[in-house]
């Protein structure tokens, strides 16, 4: 009988990993999704402002009229569609790392579920006279279970240390863009 609840449980552990990386895997799909349609609409906005800045281009008859398209207001322009986009690509992110994170609490909540389920049925079927052993198994087993917090704590470092690292490269790429935006109206007076 004990063999047999423990195959139960593996089988259920078993359909729940199968099930959490379907999951899992409609998540990645999803945040591709998004990151592919965020791509797109900038790609047709680049292109656009492409069109029309040629079309403003190919109308200037003097070079003050060339100084003026190169005004500051327009690099100001370009750096916040550059930041709006950089907000929606990190959002995506976030989103896409929170969903992983559920998950993966759920999932160390289930296996720790599982475990105690499984030694509470195990250490009942247990013959007489063993009283110590289960004893000094359960302690044992008790000082395992730490080691789900410990992972629990591990994967939730591992999530904010990654949305840390992406907010500081997102930071820094804007920076680097609002610093060559802030630079260009200098070069175009200055000649």
């Amino acid at each position: 009988m004990f063999q047999n609840q423990l195959n139960d449980q593996i089988a259920q552990a078993q359909a729940k990993a199968v099930e959490n990386a379907k999951h899992l895997a409609e998540v990645a799909a999803k945040s591709a999704q998004q990151l592919a349609e965020i791509n797109q609409a900038a790609a047709k906005d680049a292109l656009a402002v492409a069109q029309e800045t040629g079309a403003s281009l190919s109308t200037i008859k003097d070079p003050q009229e060339f100084t003026k398209l190169a005004q500051p207001e327009a690099a100001q322009e370009i750096a916040k569609y550059a930041a709006a986009y950089q907000a929606k690509v990190s959002n995506v992110i976030r989103n896409g790392n929170q969903e992983v994170a559920n998950v993966i609490d759920a999932s160390i909540d289930d296996a720790r579920e599982d475990l105690v389920k499984f030694v509470q049925e195990a250490t009942k079927a247990a013959p007489a006279g063993s009283e110590a052993f289960i004893s000094a198994f359960k302690t044992g087993f008790e000082t395992s279970l730490q080691q789900f917090d410990q992972a629990r704590a591990s994967a939730a470092d591992t999530f904010a240390n990654f949305e840390k690292s992406l907010e500081s490269a997102l930071s820094q790429a804007q920076g680097q863009f609002g610093e060559a935006v802030k630079a260009a109206p200098k070069k175009t007076r200055a000649k």
